[in-house]
């Protein structure tokens, strides 16, 4: 009886003194929080390399293990032995990876930047002649309203002079404040390529070992945790994966598939910078929901400099791809992937976008179910060991539960 009492009291003792260790760490931790988030940033940048190649990898796993699956397949009645066999698949499987992804990304770039550079000459070139147009424009649109005209009219012409001015005054005279900053651009384009070749590198490693490392991760969760718990998160490692996996390849694909249909329907319909602005739409269609608003107001505004009329059509065109999109095609590639309501779709967009920029608003769907899913399944395993239901549907009417019975008690409409 005195061992079991003193057992409790040094339970309680060590509890208090954990609870104050971890007080004092987090006290310490918010004191410092600025140093400590410069060394996490100064690791992140040290790791990118890792990071871009754990990226790649994933992003070509899908490719890696068909074409692994395929070679072993075929390659069964010239090798007797496994261990051949396997070792020639992750040859193939490698070999297709990286030239895949190198003809993806040397293609674009090379149908892309010509184009960048086409435009961004003859926007310049044009320039004026464009200013000349949506002139004339607003002079023919507002010619049967004559107050309306007097009223803007001198607006836009004052807005005119000043970006000409602009133009003439203060961006030719900080042309070595740009060389200097494109030169800082191109520093940090030839850093990011080193990672990038490096990550190509590391790529090949994950994709080979991914085997063993999902191994040792596997017994490092066992190791720590009790088999129930243990179970319990790999079960939700694999709901990640699912997630995120089906999640972006699936975006991808159909982001890829509106790019690729903006190209040819807006040279049906005689559009300028076909190439360029079918890229934009196609990559900030990987945003979701605010995707197709990022990419049409840059895009209207280049064809409003060439033809009002054309940017109308083109709204029109977008207006028509985005529904055809959220209706018909998203649905059939992604399906319910995440499962997520819409609202908190919209919620883990602003969350993410505002919090991780760009990269945050591609994750977070994925990463938001995610969340959604843990706290769901938490929420109701309490429930279930207080003996009450977890089905939402049985809360509408809720007034209270009943304490001493746990029944539902509904209220009373007035």
């Amino acid at each position: 009886m005195k061992n079991q009492r003193f057992r409790l009291y040094i339970n309680w003792g060590l509890t208090a003194l954990a609870v104050i260790a971890c007080s004092v760490l987090f006290a310490f931790a918010l004191s410092k929080a600025s140093d400590i988030f410069g060394v996490i940033g100064m690791i992140i940048k040290i790791l990118m390399p890792i990071i871009y190649g754990g990226v790649l990898a994933y992003l070509m796993l899908p490719i890696y293990n068909f074409t692994y699956s395929l070679v072993c397949k075929k390659t069964v009645r010239l090798f007797k032995a496994q261990k051949i066999r396997n070792r020639i698949g992750k040859m193939a499987a490698t070999l297709v990876s990286l030239l895949l992804l190198i003809f993806v990304v040397s293609g674009l770039f090379w149908m892309i930047i010509p184009q960048i550079l086409d435009s961004i000459l003859g926007f310049q070139d044009s320039l004026t002649v464009y200013i000349n147009n949506l002139t004339l424009w607003l002079s023919k649109l507002l010619q049967d309203n004559p107050s309306l005209e007097q009223a803007i009219m001198p607006h836009f012409n004052e807005a005119v002079m000043k970006f000409q001015t602009w133009m003439t005054t203060d961006l030719v005279p900080s042309i070595y404040l740009i060389i200097d900053r494109v030169s800082t651009g191109v520093i940090n384009i030839v850093t990011v390529v080193k990672n990038i070749l490096i990550g190509l590198i590391v790529m090949i490693y994950f994709l080979n070992l991914k085997g063993t490392l999902c191994a040792q991760s596997k017994k490092i969760i066992y190791g720590l945790f009790q088999v129930k718990t243990a179970n319990r998160i790999v079960n939700e490692i694999r709901f990640v994966h699912r997630v995120f996996g089906g999640f972006i390849t699936g975006k991808l694909l159909d982001s890829l598939i509106i790019g690729i249909l903006c190209f040819f329907g807006m040279r049906f319909l005689n559009m300028p910078y076909v190439l360029l602005i079918s890229v934009i739409i196609g990559v900030t269609n990987v945003i979701p929901f605010f995707g197709p608003f990022f990419g049409a107001i840059p895009s209207a505004f280049l064809i409003l400099l060439v033809s009002p009329l054309k940017c109308l059509y083109f709204l029109i065109f977008v207006l028509v791809l985005q529904q055809f999109d959220g209706n018909i095609l998203g649905p059939k590639i992604l399906g319910d992937s995440t499962g997520l309501p819409s609202f908190w779709v919209l919620f883990s967009i602003l969350l993410f976008g505002g919090l991780f920029g760009f990269v945050g608003m591609i994750i977070a769907v994925p990463a938001f179910a995610v969340i959604y899913r843990l706290v769901s399944n938490y929420i109701c395993r309490r429930l279930k060991r207080k003996n009450l239901s977890p089905r939402t549907d049985d809360y509408r009417l809720l007034d209270h539960i009943d304490p001493g019975a746990g029944t539902f008690v509904e209220r009373q409409e007035s």
